[in-house]
C-alpha cells in the first residue's frame, strides 16, 4: 500500500466554493458494497434508503471562530493566529502567520486584548499565551476558519456549522452533517429513524495531506471525542433490534469505533471521554458502523483512506470518477456519499 494509491484526478471547478441552499437539496450518490450499484438522488430522498429502526449518530461539536487577527508590537505589523488546540488557562498551540513571531513577540488584538508567543514548535506553529481567557472575546474578535481551497467569503458563518451543532471546540466543521435540516431530520424521525449524538472537536490537521511514501507511517492527528451512556445504550438496542448504525461523517465513524476498542469484556460499545489517534487504513476491521453519510474526500488524505478502507480503495476510486464525470461538487460545501 502506498499513498499514491489514493490519489485521483480532480479539476477545479469540481471544488465547492458556496454551499447549497436549502442544504438538503445538495445531491447525493447512493454507493451500495455489496452489489457496486450507484444511485443518483438528493439528500432531501436520503430517507429511501434508511430503514425505520436505524439509528443516524451525528457530531455535535460547533466550529469555533478560532481566526484572529492581530498587530505586532512595537511596530503595527499585520499578524494572524489561528487556534489549534488549548494548552492552559489563557494558553493556546496556534498556526501563526507574519514575519518575526518569536518567542516574546507582542501581538495586540481588539477590545484590549494581547497574546505573547511564548514556544515557537514545528514549522509555523506557536504556543501563545494571551493576555485574558480568550473563550468570551472569540464572538467578537475571532472569525471562522474556512478550509484553505475555499476562495470565497462565506456570507453567513452559520452556514459552516451543522444546524445541530452544540460543543465548541472544532477548527473545522464536520461536514457531512451540514446537509441536514430541521425539516429533514423530522422526516426521518417520522418515519422511525432515530439520532444519537456524539462529540469530536475536529483538528485542522484533517486537511492535511499524507506526505509519507507508505501511509501507515503517517504520524495521525488526535482528536478529542466523547460518547456517552445513552448514546451507548442506543447504539446496543439499535443492534440488538437488527437496525443499522449510519455514522454521518467521519467524525462519527472515528469516535464510534474508538468506543468499541475501548469497550469492555463483552460490551460492544462503551462510554468514553479522552483523545483518539485511531487511524482508519484498509484492512480495518468496523465493529460498530454498517453505513456512513460521507463528502467527497481530498486526494491522498487520511479521510479517503478511512472511506477506502469501509468500502474497497478500487471501488472509491472509481466512484470518484463517475462523480467527477457526473460534476458532483467536492469537499466542504460539496455533495454527499451514502454508502451502504
Amino acid at each position: 500500500m502506498r499513498t499514491y494509491d489514493f490519489d485521483y484526478e480532480l479539476p477545479k471547478a469540481r471544488i465547492a466554493q458556496t454551499p447549497v441552499t436549502p442544504r438538503h437539496d445538495s445531491r447525493l450518490l447512493v454507493l451500495n458494497r455489496k452489489n457496486q450499484a450507484l444511485e443518483h438522488t438528493k439528500f432531501w430522498d436520503i430517507d429511501r434508503f434508511l430503514n425505520p429502526g436505524d439509528l443516524l449518530v451525528i457530531n455535535e461539536t460547533r466550529v469555533i471562530p478560532a481566526r484572529i487577527y492581530a498587530h505586532k508590537q512595537p511596530g503595527g505589523g499585520k499578524a494572524e493566529l489561528l487556534l489549534l488546540k488549548k494548552h492552559g488557562l489563557q494558553t493556546w498551540r496556534a498556526l501563526g502567520g507574519g514575519k518575526g513571531l518569536n518567542v516574546g513577540r507582542k501581538l495586540s488584538i481588539e477590545d484590549g486584548l494581547e497574546a505573547e508567543i511564548v514556544e515557537v514548535l514545528e514549522g509555523p506553529e506557536r504556543m501563545v499565551r494571551f493576555s485574558q481567557p480568550i473563550e468570551p472575546f472569540l464572538e467578537k474578535v475571532g472569525h471562522v476558519p474556512l478550509p484553505p481551497y475555499i476562495h470565497k467569503k462565506l456570507d453567513d458563518p452559520e452556514r459552516y456549522q451543522t444546524v445541530y451543532a452544540k460543543e465548541s471546540g472544532s477548527a473545522a466543521a464536520p461536514t457531512a452533517g451540514l446537509h441536514f435540516t430541521p425539516e429533514l431530520m423530522l422526516k426521518l424521525e417520522q418515519k422511525g429513524l432515530q439520532f444519537a449524538r456524539l462529540t469530536l472537536h475536529v483538528g485542522l490537521d484533517t486537511f492535511a495531506p499524507v506526505t509519507e511514501k507508505d501511509p501507515s507511517r503517517h504520524k495521525i492527528h488526535t482528536e478529542w471525542c466523547e460518547l456517552d451512556d445513552r448514546t451507548a445504550d442506543q447504539i446496543k438496542m439499535t443492534k440488538r433490534n437488527g437496525g443499522r448504525i449510519i455514522a454521518v461523517g467521519t467524525t462519527s465513524v472515528r469516535t464510534l469505533e474508538t468506543a468499541a476498542a475501548k469497550a469492555s469484556d463483552g460490551q460492544l460499545v462503551s462510554p468514553f471521554s479522552g483523545p483518539t489517534n485511531l487511524y482508519i487504513l484498509p484492512g480495518f476491521e468496523f465493529n460498530i458502523v454498517d453505513a456512513m453519510i460521507t463528502n467527497f474526500h481530498l486526494p491522498k488524505s487520511t479521510l479517503l483512506m478511512l472511506v477506502s478502507a469501509f468500502a474497497g480503495r478500487e471501488l472509491i476510486l472509481e466512484t470518484y470518477k463517475k462523480a467527477v464525470e457526473a460534476e458532483y461538487r467536492f469537499f466542504s460545501f460539496g455533495d454527499a456519499m451514502l454508502i451502504l
